[in-house]
């Protein structure tokens, strides 16, 4: 059978869903990461361009079989759009966390080839360089939220996929949904629920691996209901033993908080020497 001319095909999907690459909301922090707190766009990465449809994707990208879970090596990622890396594959359970074990991550919209990315630089917050702000410090000593871990992860989810006013359309598609649901069925996903007086108005999701956790996304309907969390967050996982907090790609958002860029190779290397590390966690609480 001829191979199908993948570079064409991509590139057609691509211009077809131009939102893809620079509409698409994904909160935690992947270009365009937009971060709201009280309704409001708090960070904006610039548009990405599309390569050009006379280069050849074919020839940048990996194309993933369903048969194999190997990722090319990160230093194959392109540098515009900064850290495409793969396509294809499937997001199965096994896939997903061969991919955040190998340092890439999903991010594609409904109707698209599943697109895998290792950007360059990595945006992390270390748990020890976590800054509190003055407002939000007065929150924390106040109590003003309640904060629960793994209550209720499938409303998280549904949360932060829900739409926005500023974007066209939501990275977190159904099957990304139930993928993410399956991977907190096995111990890998975690919720953050943030409660005022028994109304959810905040939280995040993400998986921890080790000693790091991987943030996926995060929403707010009330006055730093997101920060508030992940501030608590932030300061367990220290508790527990956690060493790096990826946050993917960089906003005004996730800098407020002291996150800060470092080069993918330095990522890799907490990846090798923090993944099979132990660390306490009882998440239900």
């Amino acid at each position: 059978m001829a191979r199908p001319d993948y570079d064409r095909t991509l590139y057609a999907e691509l211009q077809k869903h131009p939102y893809t690459l620079n509409q698409l909301e994904r909160p935690f922090a992947l270009a365009p990461r937009r971060c709201v707190d009280n309704n409001q766009v708090l960070g904006q990465a610039p548009d990405l361009p599309l390569p050009s449809p006379s280069v050849s994707l074919d020839a940048m990208l990996t194309w993933l079989q369903r048969d194999t879970l190997t990722f090319p090596p990160l230093a194959k990622a392109m540098r515009e759009p900064n850290g495409l890396l793969a396509a294809g594959g499937d997001l199965s359970a096994e896939r997903l966390i061969q991919a955040y074990r190998h340092g890439c991550f999903p991010w594609f919209s409904e109707g698209q080839p599943i697109l895998w990315w290792s950007p360059d630089p990595r945006t992390v917050i270390f748990p020890d360089e976590l800054h509190v702000s003055r407002s939000l410090g007065k929150l924390l000593r106040q109590q003003r939220y309640s904060v629960t871990f793994d209550q209720d992860f499938a409303a998280v989810i549904q949360a932060c996929a829900a739409p926005r006013a500023y974007a066209d359309g939501t990275w977190i598609t159904e099957s990304i949904q139930s993928a993410y649901l399956e991977l907190h069925q096995r111990g890998y996903a975690h919720s953050v629920e943030v409660w005022d007086q028994g109304e959810l108005v905040g939280g995040l999701y993400g998986l921890a691996m080790g000693q790091l956790f991987f943030g996926e996304s995060m929403f707010s309907r009330a006055d730093n209901a997101s920060k508030f969390g992940f501030a608590t967050l932030t300061r367990q996982l220290q508790a527990w033993g956690f060493v790096l907090i990826d946050c993917q790609m960089p906003n005004d958002h996730l800098h407020s908080l002291g996150a800060r860029g470092i080069p993918r190779s330095e990522f890799a290397g907490y990846l090798r020497d923090h993944l099979d590390q132990p660390s306490s966690g009882p998440w239900v609480s």
